[in-house]
């Protein structure tokens, strides 16, 4: 049986932050929104995006609009807080980032 993730406290979470620029904490999410030229670049980075979350099972709620992509992430295992796992994914969403002309 594996263990539930703890939930990270407020200094961990402004800790973890300050090695994500761009990503803010608030309500129990982990948030970012990324821009891009266009709808396919934002597209595309969906489906990469599902890739990582089914290699992690761990997944996000992503918004995609015309150029732009949202994304809100919390551990529901942890009672919808934030913890290790979605600090986890946002490093590799952010790792991707760029490839896509995110900004």
């Amino acid at each position: 049986m594996n263990a539930r993730p703890a939930p990270l406290s407020a200094q961990e979470i402004e800790d973890r932050l300050a090695e994500l620029p761009g990503w803010s904490a608030e309500d129990d999410l982990l948030r970012r929104t990324y821009s891009f030229q266009g709808h396919l670049p934002a597209a595309v980075m969906v489906v990469h995006v599902a890739r990582i979350q089914q290699e992690l099972d761990h997944h996000a709620e992503l918004t995609l609009g015309y150029d732009r992509l949202a994304v809100a992430v919390n551990t529901h295992s942890a009672g919808g807080r934030i913890t290790h796992l979605d600090f986890g994914l946002a490093r590799r969403i952010e790792e991707i980032a760029a490839a896509h002309g995110a900004r």
